[in-house]
């Protein structure tokens, strides 16, 4: 069995119409769909972007221990284990964090990799003359200093739709697989940054949905990663701006969509349907002023955190049908495995979904948990979602074997020891400043407790009213994570001990 997957990232679960989204035009993926396995309750898991990309790479679920970094020593590969199992892999992304120090050991465990470059920060092309920069990248100066100039350096070149980032992924893709290979299958992970911001698309895209000329007024890029920041902006922004970046958005992710059917043509012309498995989903949806708010920082509302997943396997044919069990981005490694007929690896938190699609629920699962390290974390069991907060006062440690860029120690004295159930090697344990309140809304202070079904939109807190559910959910969550093997201050910080 040949495996293609495909990670879009940022898409929005109810942007696509393949989930009852009628604002954007996705007609590629509909049609995927319409063959497909749906996932009706998949979630993420670490996130954001490398948290979420370690989970699928090794099926660890890290955001217990460490944030944003490098593959560990110890964690075993998704695709050295498929190679070992007689798989050629490789890869095709324009994701530009693969590039830096702070993400390695990613692409590094591919055959073969093709690198599409100069999406967002990517240091690609030399920076243009300050004078040189057009109004749309002084509108996105004022919110993010330095991010329109990076981003505009690399793309003041382009000139048509063929030249923006999923054309060339796509385009990439397609002609890796119509190269001669050997007989071995293949895995062939294709990955497409956008629709990740800069919310920047080239005409008809532009103004599919809203003036595309409006840029010379508006932003395409709003901040979210200061808190300050982003309160500023939302106090300023008219609702002109808002709807305006809201169109860009489905601008791209229909640029994205129309780039994904070239994708799914060449594999018409190889006639390849009949022994690939081909999965398609995404790292972490984006909000675009949900709530007043942009992005995908704590707390994860659905809105950004229920995920699209959409499965093709040729031996368990769907025909459009839905999967309703609880499933997370953690379980891509293991499902992988599983359609390759690859036994999983014993230390993984990975949970194949390959036994849903046969109609076995013996083993799902009964809860997930999703969030950002140090943060708080989320726990759902499909009905009921518990958001839980930390106590920004309690401890806060990372656990690596490496002292990682993306961790700075307190001036504190740093223990080593083995603290991470399953792995026989040393660990340092690093006291870190606890992450400030990342949320403007001030959200990220209290716990929430919501009911899924009655109330999808998220916006009715019962944390007061159904005490019996708050404590059930809790209870549920501290389980979970007791069955991750948690270090014990995360059950303090969470109010878990």
């Amino acid at each position: 069995m040949n495996i293609i997957l495909v990670l879009i990232d940022s898409v929005n679960r109810n942007a696509l119409s393949a989930y009852g989204g009628t604002e954007f035009a996705t007609p590629n993926l509909q049609s995927f769909a319409k063959k497909a396995w749906r996932f009706d309750n998949h979630f993420v898991g670490s996130l954001p972007c490398m948290p979420a990309r370690r989970e699928i790479f090794a099926g660890f679920s890290g955001m217990q221990w460490r944030p944003w970094g490098p593959l560990e020593p110890f964690d075993l590969r998704l695709p050295k284990l498929l190679e070992s199992a007689g798989y050629t892999t490789a890869i095709v992304t324009d994701h530009y964090h693969y590039w830096e120090e702070s993400a390695n050991g990613y692409i590094q465990s591919f055959q073969g990799a093709e690198f599409i470059r100069g999406h967002e920060l990517d240091f690609w092309e030399p920076l243009v003359p300050e004078a040189d920069l057009p109004q749309w990248v002084h509108n996105i100066e004022k919110w993010r200093p330095g991010y329109g100039h990076r981003y505009f350096s690399n793309v003041a070149n382009f000139r048509d739709e063929a030249d923006f980032f999923p054309a060339k992924v796509m385009t990439s893709a397609s002609e890796w697989l119509a190269k001669p290979k050997t007989g071995k299958p293949f895995f062939l992970q294709v990955e497409s940054f956008d629709v990740h911001e800069p919310f920047d698309v080239p005409e008809p895209y532009a103004s599919m949905y809203g003036d595309g000329a409006a840029r010379d007024r508006f932003t395409l890029w709003p901040p979210y990663q200061d808190a300050a920041r982003q309160a500023e902006f939302m106090s300023q922004a008219s609702p002109e701006e808002l709807a305006f970046v809201r169109s860009q958005y489905g601008a791209k992710l229909t640029m994205t969509d129309r780039w994904l059917g070239k994708l799914f043509t060449t594999l018409d012309e190889l006639q390849l349907w009949d022994d690939t498995a081909v999965i398609v989903t995404t790292d972490h949806g984006h909000d675009l002023g949900e709530r007043g708010g942009y992005g995908k920082q704590f707390p994860h509302f659905d809105s950004h955190a229920n995920i699209p997943l959409l499965v093709w396997h040729p031996g368990l044919q769907a025909n459009g049908g839905a999967i309703e069990n609880l499933t997370s981005t953690v379980d891509l490694f293991a499902s992988i495995l599983a359609i390759a007929g690859v036994e999983p690896p014993r230390q993984t938190h990975s949970h194949s979904f390959l036994p849903l699609l046969k109609g076995e629920t013996s083993n799902a699962r009964n809860a997930v948990i999703y969030g950002t390290f140090g943060q708080g974390i989320c726990c759902t069991d499909g009905e009921w979602t518990l958001i839980q907060p930390p106590d920004r006062e309690k401890p806060l440690y990372a656990y690596s074997t490496m002292v990682p860029t993306t961790i700075e120690p307190q001036d504190k004295p740093v223990d080593h020891g083995r603290y991470i159930p399953g792995i026989d090697m040393p660990q340092w344990k690093i006291p870190i400043s606890p992450d400030g309140p990342g949320d403007r809304r001030k959200l990220d202070s209290q716990p929430l407790l919501f009911n899924r079904r009655n109330d999808p939109g998220q916006s009715h807190d019962l944390w007061q009213d159904r005490p019996e559910e708050r404590e059930r959910m809790l209870r549920l969550m501290r389980q979970v994570i007791e069955r991750y093997g948690a270090p014990a201050e995360l059950f303090q910080r969470l109010g878990l001990d």
